[in-house]
């Protein structure tokens, strides 16, 4: 069979779960198991691979899953343990007063804090989170809704401390392995640790320019569309309080990448951030003299609200002091710094703690491990939310209730990740090399993509390499996903084109990230906390302009750092 059929067989799961879930509407729950089913289907009839092999291939993904499910569950469980414990209403209650501006809001929530979120939990925690903040403070759902969800885009490379880098992109380990030992020129890594830190400093730089843009951009939108005037200048009038936010953001957030990792870049990033802004704001730093709000409720478009009214005038309670409610967080930072810096010593010990399954049903290489105290789902997530306990002093119904709660949340992201990575794992055990499993010898699924791609782009592909992120992201719902499903396409493609394989993955990365602000799973989720069900469409109207400007932006920079820059560092 030739490439391109290859290649368009190889994209047949990929449709039935745009299909089903963009098209038809069905959850991911559904959807995902069926693209499995025909991407399993693809590997028998198509690559004629053996029945037991894709059944190794599967319960590969599924081990691979669980890595990613426990980080959830600790990232949901603190989440859950702040709520009962109050510590997040107290910290809701902290931002509530800061400014009566809606714009200084919703760069201080939506911007700052959400990014803080998304760096400690993401998983689409930071819109649901912040949205009905915006709420309490006066915001129309609508607006709440669509500023948290794009907003919520260059953190997410980086969020629940670098898991879309570090489990996203862990079956590229061999082909960067293969890479190295070949001595390919350009590579600036060694092995698969340093190649994801590589990948991470490159994705802050193509987030970069975003991280300036996006504010300024959607206050201006903000007030255009939501605003009494419709004015797109009475947003870019705040102008130097989003440049100011976003110096306060950047600096740590790149620097922490080209330093450290892929861990702390939007953990520390938002909450440096978010200290400095807060000051900011409340001694009148870079703050418009005139504060803007959106008018009276009774001047608003109908279609602006939904089933939840929009809290004019409501008021948090404090449960607890500022430093009591935040402390959970600071010790999440502080516990990741020590476990992650390998000077430290513990960060081998932790690492080297693991369920390995070797061989799975007999087949050589098809392998997987569980890093069970390595992942930050363990230490610290889960550590954290035991300390908080005793922090907070909660008592047995506010602990029992946190903990119900967080695996009740469980059940829908469980049957999703396990079907969408054992479809990943057929994706790219596909192209294996032993005779006798692959018998036409047929490259991999997402290297077919990569070789019919590479003919129709050319050398024009880092303007385009984002956009597929995104679509990973806009099915599957999780940049982490959408790295898994296609970070190998992305290299193929690189490998074809002779471009620089840092470079593209980590506009994959950057992809899904942008991607977060329309997928459906993220956008039913806001919509379910502002009483917006019904309105998705609505929504995706509204943040697709963004998502188009990011990738844009992101397109030129790869293309710059691809053919201008980049060649001239090696």
């Amino acid at each position: 069979m030739s490439i391109p059929a290859l290649a368009l067989v190889a994209f047949l799961p990929i449709l039935v779960a745009l299909v089903l879930m963009v098209g038809m509407r069905w959850p991911s729950t559904k959807a995902m198991p069926l693209a499995w089913l025909v991407c399993a289907l693809s590997a028998l009839l198509v690559w004629q691979l053996p029945v037991g092999y894709i059944a190794a291939l599967s319960l590969q993904g599924i081990i691979v899953a669980i890595g990613v499910l426990i980080i959830v569950f600790g990232a949901i469980l603190i989440l859950y343990t702040l709520k009962y414990s109050g510590g997040m209403e107290t910290i809701q209650y902290g931002m509530q007063n800061i400014s009566r501006d809606k714009r200084i809001q919703a760069i201080i929530i939506g911007y700052m804090f959400a990014a803080f979120i998304e760096g400690a939990a993401g998983f689409g925690t930071p819109a649901a989170l912040a949205a009905p903040l915006l709420l309490a403070l006066g915001f129309p759902p609508l607006a709440a809704a669509v500023i948290c969800l794009v907003f919520n885009s260059f953190p997410v490379s980086f969020g629940a401390v670098g898991t879309p880098i570090l489990i996203g992109l862990k079956f590229l380990g061999p082909l960067v392995t293969g890479a190295v030992d070949a001595g390919t020129p350009g590579l600036n890594f060694t092995d698969f640790a340093s190649f994801a830190k590589v990948i991470g400093q490159w994705a802050s730089v193509l987030h970069l320019g975003m991280v300036f843009i996006l504010p300024i951009f959607m206050l201006g939108f903000l007030t255009r569309f939501f605003g009494h005037n419709k004015s797109w200048s009475e947003g870019f009038a705040a102008w130097k309080f989003c440049v100011f936010a976003a110096v306060a953001f950047a600096v740590p957030y790149v620097g922490l990448a080209w330093l450290i990792g892929p861990e702390f870049p939007s953990l520390i990033g938002g909450l440096v951030g978010l200290g400095i802004i807060v000051a900011g704001a409340k001694a009148g730093f870079c703050v418009p003299e005139k504060p803007w709000d959106f008018g009276p409720q009774e001047t608003w478009d109908a279609d602006w609200t939904g089933s939840i009214a929009t809290q004019v005038g409501a008021e948090f309670r404090s449960h607890m002091s500022q430093l009591k409610a935040w402390l959970p967080y600071v010790l999440i930072g502080a516990i990741l710094v020590i476990t992650r810096i390998p000077d430290l010593g513990l960060k081998g010990i932790l690492a080297a703690q693991k369920i390995p399954f070797n061989d799975i049903l007999g087949y050589k290489g098809v392998s997987a491990s569980i890093d069970y105290l390595y992942l930050p789902g363990t230490i610290p997530f889960v550590l954290v939310a035991v300390l908080t306990i005793l922090l907070h002093g909660m008592n047995g119904d506010a602990v029992r209730r946190a903990w119900t709660e967080s695996f009740a949340k469980m059940k829908a992201p469980t049957i999703a990740l396990f079907a969408a990575v054992a479809l990943v794992s057929i994706f790219r055990g596909s192209g294996v090399a032993d005779a006798a499993l692959n018998p036409n010898s047929y490259p991999s699924m997402p290297l077919a993509m990569a070789k019919a791609v590479a003919e129709i782009a050319g050398n024009a592909w880092p303007l385009f390499a984002s956009y597929v992120g995104g679509l990973g992201a806009f099915i599957t719902g999780s940049n982490t996903v959408s790295d898994l499903l296609f970070a190998e396409f992305q290299w193929g493609v690189a490998q074809q084109l002779d471009l620089p394989r840092q470079i593209i993955v980590a506009a994959q990365v950057v992809g899904g990230a942008m991607g977060n602000m329309v997928c459906i799973h993220n956008i039913v989720a806001v919509c379910a906390v502002t009483g917006l069900v019904g309105r998705e469409g609505m929504i995706l109207k509204r943040t697709f302009w963004p998502f188009l400007l990011y990738g844009v932006v992101v397109g030129i920079v790869a293309s710059l750092m691809s053919f201008v820059f980049l060649p001239h560092l090696f």
